[in-house]
């Protein structure tokens, strides 16, 4: 005979589900509108029914945190490549591409971009990846100490930069903000007045990439 259905499985729901809805609800309201009340509306269930997936509000901002990176990591759960062993994946491309997957992934997601950087990874889905992307580093040549400041640093710089371009974002959208750049002395600044003028430098996308690849070529001098 089947034992008794729990509360959670009679709702027919699933953990990828509820925190898919509060990525959902976060993206439309912010986080300060996550609450296991609010939640459960969403779902069309009490607030109780959420427990049996996320036992606590701080397991709720993991498992965003977790499905955020989910949909960055290239060797995270679906995203994984099964053929990417450790003996024959790109560390460079590899990391290439979590990085702007991640920048990607944060800006579809700005409502996680303040708990993003703060919230170590602990979700087994989330360690499993770390893990991946360690072991590629790994047999790649890096000490195990490199590989983890590796990740790490790229992730802050990945999460820090698109906080700053949402900021911007946001700035622009807001009335009477001064354009400074427009009153600059042209003869104390003239870099700073043509960079102005010519727009040279002012591109998120293209100072991604930069510093990224940066990053990227200045890892490898570990392999040297």
């Amino acid at each position: 005979m089947a034992g008794k259905r729990t509360r959670g499985e009679r709702a027919g729901l699933s953990r990828t589900q509820v925190l898919d809805a509060a990525l959902a609800l976060v993206d439309r309201e912010g986080v300060g509108a996550l609450t296991m009340r609010r939640l459960g509306a969403e779902l069309d269930v009490e607030a109780m029914t959420l427990y049996h997936y996320v036992p606590s509000k701080d397991a709720l901002l993991d498992g965003l945190v977790e499905r955020l990176f989910a949909q960055a990591l290239p060797f995270a759960g679906e995203n994984a490549d099964a053929d990417a062993g450790a003996d024959s994946a790109d560390w460079r491309a590899l990391l290439r591409t979590y990085a702007v997957s991640l920048r990607q992934a944060l800006l579809r997601h700005p409502g996680v971009l303040p708990f993003a950087a703060s919230r170590p990874a602990v979700t087994p889905a989330t360690l499993d990846a770390v893990e991946r992307g360690l072991t590629v580093l790994a047999a790649s040549g890096f000490p195990l100490g490199a590989a983890v400041h590796a990740l790490n640093t790229l992730s802050l710089f990945v999460v820090g930069h698109t906080a700053a371009e949402a900021a911007q974002v946001t700035q622009a959208d807001s009335p009477g903000s001064p354009d400074w750049l427009a009153e600059l002395d042209t003869a104390r600044y003239p870099l700073l007045t043509e960079a102005a003028r010519s727009g040279a430098g002012a591109d998120d996308a293209e100072r991604f990439d930069f510093a990224v690849n940066a990053l990227i070529n200045g890892f490898g001098a570990v392999l040297d």
